[in-house]
């Protein structure tokens, strides 16, 4: 699948079937997060692989907008570590959960990413996965065959671009023909 396409296809998925995730699929996809892009190459990301039902049923319900993690087969947490990328942790991880996102539904499975870094179950998350308190929980990730289709749209680019200096306008036309 062209990486365009993925972009441009990929929805955040909330309902899965009842079928598990091969273990090959879910390895591609933290493949593809090892190889995102970090800060001085600090690579400060690590993973935690979720199928226990018990563990992710735990996860979904400490958070309000993660019930869905006890209904997907896999759930895989996102790690941070700080004092690697003091800086940066917070994009370098965000780098490796959209490779992750798009590698997932290149392979045919949805996903869909839950916020939990800066939360008041962030804590929770630690005591139940046994994180190490250096950690910051940047997300968790539901991997699964999706059991519903979504759409979505997006604001044109003309509302969102400024070009040269904010609050330029761009006219994509414009901007094509060299005349912007």
């Amino acid at each position: 699948m062209d990486v365009f396409e993925a972009i441009l296809k990929r929805r955040s998925i909330r309902r899965y079937l009842d079928k598990p995730v091969e273990p090959e699929k879910v390895l591609k996809c933290l493949e593809a997060a090892r190889w995102a892009p970090s800060a001085h190459n600090s690579q400060p990301w690590h993973f935690i692989i979720v199928r226990d039902k018990s563990v992710r049923e735990k996860l979904a319900s400490i958070h309000p907008y993660g019930k869905h993690m006890a209904s997907s087969p896999v759930v895989i947490v996102v790690l941070a570590d700080p004092e690697k990328s003091p800086v940066f942790w917070q994009n370098d991880a965000g780098a490796a959960v959209q490779n992750i996102l798009l590698t997932a539904f290149s392979e045919g499975l949805g996903s869909c990413w839950i916020g939990v870094q800066f939360t008041p179950f962030e804590s929770e998350f630690k005591k139940i996965l046994n994180i190490p308190e250096k950690f910051r929980v940047v997300c968790a990730i539901t991997l699964g065959y999706p059991a519903h289709e979504r759409t979505s749209t997006r604001v044109p680019l003309e509302d969102i671009v400024s070009i040269e200096s904010y609050g330029v306008k761009l006219n994509v036309e414009s901007f094509k023909s060299g005349k912007q």
